[in-house]
């Protein structure tokens, strides 16, 4: 069984697009996803939308929350904490994984060699991440090559989002699990790390085994 989710879904309570979440999820479900994670920029709370989604679509698709946090060097997804709660505003990318890791969730740099808001090589000796998104559904194909060649180089787990900012984007890229995916199981699955990134886009349909 395979088991495709959008690990990275921005919505209108990102501040920087005007997308209502009801429709990424509906675009989710046309484009037959199994599941969808709104990681909205800087905060936990913004995702709170997802919740009555959860309520109305809860049979049709999985609707789960992280945040796209942005570390002093660079973004990341977060998963399984409210990193709201947490004492890492604006902290040093080690010091977010490292609190996050004590917390029992989980951080994966995003579009790590994106020029201006990424982590670029400093992935390279982070310790501690589960896995590297590489396969971002607003990025060009050199950028996303150079993640999964970083992720390849650590033997990390490599994971697919589409980063979507609109309906149409949602499902470009995804992580196709091995196995069925809940909400009790989802954090140690990405942990387990047997997934792949995929690319849909017809400029570029990559995946990695």
């Amino acid at each position: 069984m395979k088991f495709k989710i959008d690990l990275h879904i921005h919505s209108h309570s990102s501040g920087d697009n005007s997308a209502d979440p009801e429709e990424m999820v509906l675009r989710a479900i046309e484009r037959g996803l199994d599941g969808i994670v709104f990681t909205e920029h800087y905060i936990y709370e913004a995702s709170e939308p997802a919740e009555r989604l959860r309520e109305v679509y809860g049979k049709k698709i999985m609707i789960l929350r992280g945040v796209e946090f942005s570390a002093a060097e660079g973004h990341c997804l977060v998963f399984g904490v409210d990193t709201d709660r947490l004492s890492v505003k604006h902290a040093p990318v080690e010091d977010l994984v490292r609190i996050v890791n004590e917390a029992r969730g989980i951080v994966i740099p995003s579009h790590p060699f994106r020029p201006g808001n990424s982590l670029g090589e400093l992935v390279l000796d982070l310790r501690g991440i589960t896995a590297i998104e590489g396969y971002n559904g607003a990025n060009m194909h050199a950028m996303n090559l150079q993640a999964v060649e970083a992720a390849q180089s650590l033997g990390l787990p490599i994971t697919g989002g589409s980063d979507a900012h609109s309906p149409q984007e949602v499902g470009s890229c995804y992580t196709e699990f091995s196995e069925q995916v809940t909400e009790e199981n989802f954090i140690e699955l990405l942990r387990a790390g047997h997934y792949r990134g995929v690319d849909k886009r017809k400029i570029s349909k990559f995946a990695f085994p």
